[in-house]
């Protein structure tokens, strides 16, 4: 059963009943027999006789999945093994409007110096590594509109305060994945993060390190982007192949 269904959702067509049974190395008769069970079930349709395609039930049931799949729960346990391996704070955040807001964090109380942000804490998007993660998932017109609406705040002396320079910024996380803050929040403090996508592609949270800034290791990012990639992944999201060029 589990080999037909992996058939039909190779192809986008209606597959034949002969095809079927010789992808999946099953007699005629069992194939046939298997997959009128399963039509029965709605799990598979059959637009025209002797033709197959995946039915709406499978369709009702990964949406009930996909609303039980919660960021934080499928974020918590690579946090946890974040922190294990770099013994600073990892923070989960999301876009609430113009801000983040910090949604979980993984730390660990018997550490030395620890930059540690509580949940349900909230700041500025372009002050964050993460906010900006938001902002450069965001057309230029809309990033144009938040810098008119909030007028750009700072807080320290090196917050990003002018329109051009966050465009700027934006486009390098656009070509990295990455985004960073500069001590642009909080004086002493650098922060690195990676996006968490779902399984349409969308930005739905961010995954950072904060540090203090003398001791923000680059060796970190690395394993940032594959404990992002590992949530995202459990969310449903497939990265886009490799782009190969052309010979």
């Amino acid at each position: 059963m589990f080999a037909l269904i992996d058939v039909l959702a190779s192809r986008e067509e209606a597959v034949s009943l002969k095809e079927i049974s010789a992808r999946t190395g099953l007699h005629p008769s069992t194939t046939h027999r298997i997959l009128n069970d399963l039509a029965v079930g709605r799990f598979v349709d059959r637009p025209e006789a002797g033709s197959y395609r995946l039915g709406m039930r499978l369709l009702e049931l990964g949406n009930l999945v996909k609303a039980r799949l919660n960021v934080r729960d499928a974020a918590l346990a690579p946090m946890r093994e974040l922190h294990r391996q770099i013994q600073q704070p990892v923070n989960l955040s999301v876009r609430q409007g113009d801000e983040i807001i910090y949604i979980e964090r993984a730390y660990s109380e018997r550490s030395g110096m620890q930059v540690v942000r509580a949940i349900g804490g909230r700041a500025p998007l372009h002050l964050t590594s993460t906010g900006k993660l938001f902002l450069a998932a965001d057309d230029a017109q809309r990033v144009r509109a938040y810098a008119t609406r909030t007028g750009l705040p700072g807080h320290t002396r090196n917050s990003i305060t002018q329109l051009q320079a966050l465009e700027r910024e934006l486009a390098k996380a656009r070509q990295y994945g990455v985004a960073r803050d500069n001590e642009e929040l909080e004086l002493g403090v650098r922060c690195m993060a990676a996006g968490i996508y779902d399984d349409q592609g969308k930005l739905v949270a961010g995954l950072s390190i904060s540090a203090p800034a003398d001791r923000l290791d680059e060796g970190w990012l690395n394993k940032l982007e594959t404990t992002a990639n590992e949530i995202s992944a459990s969310l449903g999201h497939k990265p886009p192949p490799p782009h190969r060029a052309a010979a």
